[in-house]
């Protein structure tokens, strides 16, 4: 009796661990797998912008790491700010990424009066790609050949001189540029870095300040003259041009737009860290470094936690940068 009694208590303990087993063994599996289905990253801007082109590069060659795909799908709007709640919304299971800047992760704070997320707790940092510098250009008819000729002409026809947006980075620069200056300049706003750049070719604005990836083929081809750079140092990319500061004598003016990815907060540390090894392989590529060069572009690989400090430390410089040009929120 009492061996039956042993036997039956060894067979419930076995059938208790083995129901156990069933229950941790598929998520461990699904642990171990991620990612076992394709990766959808949002980039927040149009097709053709810098953000796009850089982001599409970085997804491919992540893609080589992790083993899936990584679907870039385009929803601008909003200096990016439709994007950005998507997927601040998206489940935190690493299928949804954000290929962000500092508009959607530091500046847009300031430049909105309510945002349709917590800029500062939505989002898990996974890893910087990047910054790039921006070109001040004009319409080849303005009849400037200068930066120094444009803040002249601005000068002489207050509010006259119009200036294309599609970006924070777009916006900010010019109208820091215009405070520094001191003068009055207006803006047209525009869903798209393409489609502003489409304008001022033809002559519906008269500048526009964008990113190497938009502006310097332009530049390059004699579409558009540009007028200088916003970073404190010439571009290798375009020597001849001067920076804001010294074709103005200023010393404070810069402005660098930034990369970065980011997955919804709550997003599990395991995945954060396959993201970041994936980020930062693709940065080390000596094929993606080659590929942005001609636009300014640098890398610059970190860990989360460096992101998550970066981010913090853009929030304030963009609130100060958006406050000293006397950009109102909307």
């Amino acid at each position: 009796m009492q061996e039956e009694h042993n036997l039956s208590r060894r067979r419930a303990v076995l059938s208790a661990a083995l129901a156990a087993a069933a229950l941790i063994a598929p998520h461990a599996a699904q642990a171990q797998a991620f990612p076992s289905k394709p990766i959808k990253a949002i980039v927040p801007f149009a097709a053709g912008s810098a953000t796009d082109q850089i982001g599409r590069a970085f997804a491919a060659e992540m893609s080589k790491t992790l083993g899936q795909s990584i679907v870039v799908e385009n929803k601008p709007g909003v200096n990016g700010m439709l994007g950005a709640a998507d997927v601040a919304k998206a489940a935190p299971d690493g299928y949804t990424i954000l290929i962000g800047t500092n508009s959607t992760n530091a500046a847009l704070k300031s430049l909105m009066k309510q945002l349709p997320y917590n800029q500062d707790t939505a989002f898990a940092p996974l890893g910087y790609l990047g910054s790039v510098p921006l070109i001040v250009g004009v319409n080849m008819d303005v009849p400037v050949r200068t930066l120094r000729d444009f803040v002249n002409l601005a000068k002489a026809k207050p509010g006259h001189v119009t200036f294309a947006s599609a970006s924070t980075s777009q916006l900010v620069s010019s109208e820091m540029l215009a405070s520094m200056a001191g003068v009055q300049m207006t803006n047209v706003p525009y869903k798209s870095g393409p489609a502003a750049m489409t304008d001022l070719i033809g002559g519906q604005v008269n500048m526009f300040t964008a990113d190497f990836a938009v502006m310097l083929p332009q530049v390059k081809g004699g579409k558009v003259r540009g007028l200088a750079v916003t970073s404190t140092k010439r571009s290798p990319a375009i020597p001849e041009l001067p920076t804001v500061n010294e074709a103005l004598g200023l010393k404070d003016y810069e402005l660098i737009a930034y990369f970065a990815m980011f997955a919804p907060a709550g997003t599990p540390a395991d995945i954060v860290a396959k993201f970041n090894q994936a980020i930062n392989a693709a940065a080390n590529s000596k094929e993606l470094q080659e590929k942005f060069a001609p636009i300014g572009f640098a890398v610059e690989p970190g860990t989360p936690e460096a992101l998550a400090r970066r981010t913090q430390l853009e929030t304030a410089k963009w609130a100060k940068a958006i406050k000293d040009a006397k950009i109102e929120p909307q």
